[in-house]
């Protein structure tokens, strides 16, 4: 590939939504588009699925929970590209409610890689994006529901303007550490409910994408960068279950539209997106 190449990637992208999300933009981004997995033999046949639909996406190793994992990634990228035009974050784990893992652990584990993994790939990725390029995250309609079970105080701190990123981070590590001490409920988080500690992670992500929003638009601001987290709704995948009502064709829409919003766009920015509409924070 020539450096300079326009390029997408998404992340966690063998199955479910990320598949049906690179998928799509095989079809419509004009470039190349890189399928991540953490198993590269996962990995590969999904490309192959995808080549045999006449399409032809790029493969490349990337665990979100290995640090050494994305800067092989980073460095991939900027030696075949030279940047990164489209970024989706999409790689994320859930526990199921019949898991006898204990919540303590399912909340270590699942911040691990949602939030932290994330973030990780972001604080890496994000410096390689170039001009009127898209930055996508993919979180869930759950951090609203857990949002609102949590204490107004903990509301007031994560709806923040000025909440730092050292701030947040902190916030969920302390949500993973008061897990451990079980005193989560006295310190305002809600209970061990099933979802709670997923939530509590995707909550994670959208005010993290708020942040790094703010934080483009002031170190950035002429090249029109656009980051927003999203939902892809209720989806029929491994981790939504056979009951959802969207297929990941569906639910790979809305974070499509984001991924390839046009140059000239405005916004939104630093917002979470459902249906492809701002839905207030």
């Amino acid at each position: 590939m020539s450096s300079g190449s326009r390029v997408a990637l998404v992340t966690g992208a063998n199955k479910g939504i990320g598949l049906a999300i690179v998928r799509d933009l095989c079809r419509h981004f004009s470039g190349d588009v890189v399928l991540t997995a953490r198993d590269p033999a996962r990995g590969q046949a999904a490309v192959q699925q995808l080549q045999a639909e006449g399409l032809s996406p790029r493969f490349h190793q990337l665990d979100i929970d290995d640090p050494q994992s994305i800067r092989a990634l980073r460095d991939f990228l900027r030696r075949e590209y030279g940047g990164l035009d489209v970024l989706v974050n999409n790689a994320g784990i859930v526990f199921q409610p019949s898991d006898p893992t204990p919540f303590h652990v399912q909340a270590h584990m699942t911040m691990k890689t949602n939030f932290f993994g994330t973030r990780d790939v972001c604080t890496e990725l994000l410096p390689l994006v170039r001009p009127q390029g898209r930055v996508v995250n993919v979180s869930s309609m759950e951090s609203l529901r857990v949002l609102q079970r949590c204490s107004p105080e903990l509301q007031q701190r994560l709806h923040s303007e000025t909440i730092t990123e050292e701030e947040l981070v902190g916030l969920m590590t302390k949500f993973v550490e008061d897990t451990k001490k079980d005193v989560h409920q006295k310190e305002g988080w809600p209970d061990a409910m099933f979802s709670i500690a997923y939530g509590v992670t995707k909550i994670g992500v959208i005010v993290l994408s708020r942040i790094l929003a703010r934080k483009l638009s002031e170190l950035r601001k002429g090249d029109r960068i656009l980051l927003n987290a999203c939902t892809p709704g209720w989806v029929r995948t491994d981790m939504g279950g056979p009951r959802a009502p969207k297929s990941p064709e569906e639910g790979a829409e809305t974070p499509v539209y984001l991924a390839i919003l046009p140059p000239d766009a405005e916004g939104p920015h630093g917002q979470f997106v459902s249906e492809k509409k701002v839905v207030q924070w």
